[in-house]
């Protein structure tokens, strides 16, 4: 008995000692010997060694960087200027996540997760308010386990949307999810915001549909929604991505889809009417047949004259065959003038495709690859929630601006249906009932980060000029396209108010109770980013 109680101070002395050791190589540390720092605590937690392709540091600069730069998609962030993390670990299952949680914690190191890189502003893989950081890409952990007979799936955080859809339909034609629209989209922190795509208005949201989540806490516990209760689970649920742990992977919830869906792509120019198009759009897009779903894309183009116009093009999915959204639309809808040589009857997957804006020849296995289609681009984006319809007059000043700007972009998405019989409390995302579209506004550029200034500044006068004709009171903003302008204190915490400006913008009345969770669950802040969730005791 003696010898075992002998034997178990033994062991723990050495436990501390190594975590003296390891505290002490990372306070004098380089990037070299603070990765060593990491394998070594990685390798005692876990009990297991690492291979070295798990580890990319900037020493050995090709494979770092071509993993930094693989799901990140705005080029702003990944410029020389911006800062790198000492190293990038991928790890290759939940365990492994599990380790780097406690090792971060145990070695102070500032925690950056990702599980896809679409995040605008680069919080997954940038963090210009807190240096050194490194970044667990969780790219590897990619299964998805899809159940039709109980109508549901676990997948893990870091597949992306498309291999969710496509793994779906693999196994059943008549079944979908309500999530994103773009498929390179990682579903871990893809849902984390809320998730809307083109089922929306008939099925909710991404996180509307979600029953049960694994994630690592603050502790560097494994956490399902029994264990995590139903406060965290409420608030992982639209909070915001990196604000209460590392999400391992959702159970999402199946609905049912039709063999054949439709889908078309009707495009309206300023000299084709477009105007007017779009204010009647305004007043009967959230009152359509919840089936159907109608966005508008609006762009500028160069005509067959050689001067410059705006199109707006109306992307649709019904759920149901050509003949009866023709019906919908000659009653709701007939100014756009929809017949049935716009329509193409599909299945559901390959609509996905289609409104994702993939080029015909494209076949469902591409979704596979997990990659975006289109070359990535620097770019700035904004967002607003609209409850009027915006008058002509307006829509005319919104074509002028589009016209001084080189590459601007608007994508405006309808509302209505099973959005408006949601409670605004049900998930943190908050813009339900009341909601006739949301616009998501922004701009792109090629040549650089010599013409971010110019380029921001055009975004930002736009923005300023909308505000008479969208939500206020908050003004509202969608958390899955982070906005750095809303508020934000460069310094490492905000004060209440501060992080309430973005907030209340985010989550309106939501932000209180997930700053409650955020104290009771990480209280030292240990999940942080330049917008996440703080917890009171940071609010001074």
């Amino acid at each position: 008995m003696c010898s075992e109680k002998i034997m178990k101070i033994s062991s723990n002395l050495i436990v501390l000692v190594s975590v003296f050791l390891l505290l002490i190589s990372w306070v004098n540390s380089t990037p070299t010997a603070s990765l060593q720092s990491f394998k070594q605590c990685l390798s005692f937690n876990s009990r297991i060694s690492y291979p070295s392709s798990s580890f990319y540091t900037p020493q050995n600069s090709s494979s770092f960087f071509s993993i930094l730069n693989s799901t990140a998609q705005n080029l702003r962030y990944l410029e020389p200027s911006k800062p790198k993390p000492q190293f990038i670990f991928t790890p290759l299952n939940e365990p492994q996540v599990q380790a780097a949680v406690i090792c971060s914690k145990m070695l102070g190191f500032h925690l950056r997760v990702r599980s896809g890189g679409h995040d605008y502003e680069g919080l997954s893989y940038v963090s210009e308010i807190e240096t050194p950081f490194i970044i667990v890409d969780l790219a590897r952990l990619r299964s998805v386990d899809v159940d039709i007979q109980q109508n549901n799936a676990w997948v893990q955080a870091g597949a992306t949307v498309g291999e969710v859809y496509y793994r779906i339909a693999e196994k059943s034609q008549v079944h979908g999810f309500p999530a994103g629209l773009c498929t390179s989209l990682g579903i871990g922190g893809h849902i984390t915001g809320g998730a809307y795509g083109s089922m929306m208005r008939k099925y909710g949201l991404g996180v509307d549909n979600v029953l049960d989540a694994r994630m690592v806490n603050a502790n560097g516990r494994i956490l399902d929604r029994a264990a995590m209760g139903e406060d965290l689970f409420w608030a992982i649920r639209g909070g915001g991505g990196a604000s209460f742990g590392v999400i391992l992977a959702w159970k999402i919830k199946l609905v049912p889809v039709p063999a054949t869906v439709t889908v078309f792509t009707v495009t309206k120019s300023l000299e084709q009417g477009a105007t007017k198009i779009l204010y009647k759009w305004q007043q009967v897009a959230n009152k359509l047949d919840e089936n159907l779903f109608i966005r508008v894309i609006i762009q500028t183009s160069t005509g067959q004259n050689g001067t410059r116009t705006v199109t707006n093009s109306y992307n649709a999915l019904f759920l149901g065959n050509a003949e009866s959204l023709l019906k919908v639309m000659k009653k709701s809808f007939p100014e756009l003038g929809l017949t049935r040589k716009d329509c193409i009857e599909t299945s559901w997957i390959n609509s996905v495709l289609f409104i994702a804006g993939y080029p015909s020849n494209i076949t469902a296995e591409f979704l596979l690859q997990g990659k975006p289609f289109s070359p990535k681009s620097y770019f700035k984006a904004k967002s607003d929630f609209v409850k009027e319809p915006i008058p002509e007059t307006a829509l005319e000043g919104i074509w002028k601006r589009f016209l001084q700007e080189d590459n601007p972009f608007s994508i405006w998405n309808p509302y209505g249906g099973m959005m408006s019989r949601i409670s605004e409390s049900a998930t943190p995302f908050p813009h339900r009932k009341g909601v006739l579209f949301k616009i998501q506004y922004g701009t792109f550029w090629v040549d650089g980060e010599k013409s971010d200034g110019k380029h921001i500044d055009w975004i930002r006068k736009l923005y300023k000029y909308m505000t008479p004709y969208v939500s206020q009171s908050p003004r509202e903003a969608y958390v899955n396209y982070r906005d750095l302008d809303l508020g934000i204190n460069k310094k490492r915490y905000t004060s209440y108010s501060q992080a309430k400006i973005w907030g209340e913008k985010y989550f309106k009345d939501n932000f209180n109770r997930l700053v409650k969770v955020k104290t009771k669950f990480d209280p030292e802040n240990f999940f942080r980013h330049e917008q996440s969730i703080p917890p009171l005791r940071f609010y001074h």
